[in-house]
């Protein structure tokens, strides 16, 4: 089915208005579209969330922290520089995209927030190798600024640092928040608790590239950019638990959602015995090394992907033509996604980081 997509297959038009500013007055406050197995759409809240959950179900979760990785300078000739850190690559270097009136040469130097130098070693296709004369993560939480999308036009302040970021952030690295964990506070988990639902995390740091449009027409032509992703062993028995209980699985995020399925792709041994709900068997715990599973991953999921590990996705509405718009079409069907957002724009939700949520049950005729 993939090779007769394009990337007019997931444009819609969306009013400008339903972009959201600003995040809802509480964390909970937002609007959940569920769509269930048979593709029916109910119009919820998110503090309803407790309901749509089964005993034994397993929240997986992302806790990427976004750095403040946006930076402001300029070159030794005086031109203006806009810095954005890609990936964090050593304590003192990074990947970074450059906006300038004229790419710096290799071997220069920028002045960055009028404190501090960072040198350009070279090129990684659109990327830049920066060197910085201190650590680069503490450079940025003093000096950087949070990096809001651009389709969120005010600039960034103390709130956005506190709303832009999930309560259970912990590992710094990401330029974009996981924006379906967003909508979680501790009285919501407390909640969760109280009634059983289990948590356990992955790791994405999630890249500017997530904004990135398909600039190919075919989706089998495009090259997805890559993310470090963790799936540790802890998370590993936790989804085998589940398995075992019958529970269901429930990526709070696509991020957790590439991570878990690339985990799978990645190592079949691990998907049998913790991940892969088609194949998942309570084997003899030696029969498989318990690790973390880590890597770089450029997967691209698009309709027609066999889906192995995630049985329900809770996620933010995506930008069009975005390959998050195709994940999510992959899951639930490219027909119903299209209604989806037809009912969403309809009912006036909010879309983007800052926006509501959906609860979507993974399509089984797919």
């Amino acid at each position: 089915m993939t090779t007769s997509l394009t990337v007019a297959d997931f444009d819609y038009a969306l009013p400008p208005e339903l972009i959201a500013q600003t995040p809802a007055a509480t964390r909970t406050a937002s609007r959940l579209l569920h769509v269930d197995q048979g593709g029916q759409r109910h119009d919820r809240q998110f503090t309803e969330l407790l309901s749509l959950l089964r005993p034994n179900d397993l929240l997986v979760l992302n806790d990427t922290r976004v750095i403040k990785a946006r930076l402001f300078g300029q070159k030794t000739t005086g031109g203006k520089v806009e810095v954005l850190i890609e990936r964090v690559t050593g304590l003192g270097s990074a990947l970074a995209h450059i906006r300038s009136s004229k790419s710096p040469t290799v071997g220069s130097l920028l002045r960055l927030a009028e404190a501090f130098n960072a040198r350009v070693l070279g090129r990684e296709n659109d990327l830049f190798i920066l060197a910085f004369e201190r650590p680069v993560l503490e450079l940025l939480e003093q000096f950087g600024a949070t990096p809001l999308p651009s389709y969120i036009t005010h600039q960034p302040d103390d709130a956005d640092d506190q709303r832009y970021q999930t309560i259970y952030a912990r590992e710094p690295g990401a330029v974009a928040a996981p924006t379906a964990g967003l909508h979680f506070d501790q009285a919501l988990f407390a909640q969760l608790d109280a009634a059983g639902i289990q948590r356990a995390f992955v790791t994405l740091h999630v890249g500017a590239g997530t904004f990135q449009p398909v600039r190919v027409n075919t989706l089998t032509e495009h090259l997805m950019h890559a993310e470090r992703y963790a799936v540790p062993s802890e998370t590993l028995e936790a989804i085998a638990r589940a398995r075992a209980l019958g529970g269901r699985v429930i990526a709070v995020g696509t991020t957790s959602v590439r991570s878990l399925e690339a985990a799978a792709k990645d190592n079949p041994n691990l998907a049998v015995k913790y991940l892969n709900r088609k194949l998942f068997v309570q084997a003899p715990a030696e029969d498989v090394t318990k690790s973390a599973q880590t890597g770089d991953t450029r997967l691209f999921i698009t309709p027609g992907f066999d889906y192995q590990v995630v049985d329900v996705m809770i996620t933010n509405f995506h930008l069009p033509r975005s390959t998050l718009l195709m994940l999510v079409s992959a899951f639930i069907g490219l027909d119903q996604m299209r209604l989806a957002y037809q009912h969403a724009i309809e009912q006036r939700y909010r879309f983007f980081s800052y926006g509501d949520a959906m609860f979507l049950e993974r399509n089984p005729n797919l």
